[in-house]
This record gives C-alpha cells, sequence and structure tokens, in this order.
C-alpha cells in the first residue's frame, strides 16, 4: 500500500531536518526542526517532485503565497488539496 500523503510529507521534511520521521511533530514549526529557508526550498522542491504538483509557494515573498508553511500539519493539509486538486484535473 502507498504512503500517505502525511508520511510521504513527514519524510521529506524529516530528511531536510536530518531527523527521523517519527521525531517530526504536526504542530511543529520548520523554525522548530532547524529548517531554514534554503532547507525550506529544498522540501518544496522535494514534495512538487514527489507528487507531482506545483506548490504556489514563492521563496522571495513567503508570507505572500497560498501555501501555508506554519506548521507541519498545514503543509501537509496543503499537500494534500494540491494533489486532491490535480487528481481531478
Amino acid at each position: 500500500m502507498a504512503d500517505s500523503v502525511r508520511d510521504r510529507v513527514i519524510a521529506i521534511i524529516a530528511e531536510q531536518a536530518v531527523l527521523e520521521p517519527g521525531d517530526v511533530s504536526m504542530d511543529a514549526t520548520l523554525e522548530d526542526l532547524g529548517i531554514d529557508s534554503l532547507g525550506l526550498v529544498e522540501s518544496i522542491f522535494a514534495i512538487e517532485e514527489a507528487f507531482d504538483i506545483q506548490v504556489p509557494f514563492n521563496a522571495n515573498e513567503p508570507e505572500q503565497s497560498d501555501f501555508d508553511i506554519s506548521s507541519v500539519a498545514a503543509i501537509v493539509g496543503a499537500v494534500e488539496g494540491l494533489v486532491a486538486e490535480q487528481k481531478r484535473g
């Protein structure tokens, strides 16, 4: 059975943070996990590649993006929404 979106996103974030997926809590922020802006961009690219989606994120103006990066849970929710949109076509 394929991993859930949640599990795959957590695995990508954990890899960027050099943590085990089990050490990544849903309410953690990327800052809590030690992920800097470069790590964030690398995570976004990895998420786009893993799910074959376009993430509406502008690294130069993250606060202007339609992609919520306030917590791991928010990122998972945003990716789930993008994956669902893609499936609807």
